[in-house]
This record gives structure tokens, sequence and C-alpha cells, in this order.
């Protein structure tokens, strides 16, 4: 399946969860905040959270710095 994360298209296994992206983009254990389909995913959901053809997420990483 394809979804498009961050504006760009990106292929994904049928059935994959939010955990499963965010350890394939090696942002496991970082701090992330992530929404599907404009609607904030809190992180204890991302496991069971299955993403669907055409879901549209984005993923914002916080860096800190001053």
């Amino acid at each position: 399946m394809q979804i498009e994360l961050n504006g760009k298209p990106h292929p994904l296994p049928d059935g994959a969860t939010l955990d499963q992206l965010i350890a394939g983009l090696s942002l496991a254990g970082k701090a992330v905040a992530v929404a599907v389909n404009r609607q904030v995913v809190p992180s204890a959901q991302w496991p069971e959270r299955a993403l669907a053809e055409a879901d549209k997420v984005d993923v914002v990483r916080a860096i800190g710095g001053g």
C-alpha cells in the first residue's frame, strides 16, 4: 500500500502499524509526534493503530537547541 508521509508518497506493507512505520524510519525511542489524517495519535496507540491506503501521516521530530 502507499501512504503520504510528510507530503510525499511512501510505500508500506499492507496492515502496517504506526509503530512499524516509526521503527522503519529509525525514530523508535525518539521524541516524535504523529498525526494521521490530521488527527494526533498518542504514542501508546501506535502499536495497534493500523495504517490504510492513502492515509496522510505527518511525523514531527522534536529537536532541542537554542
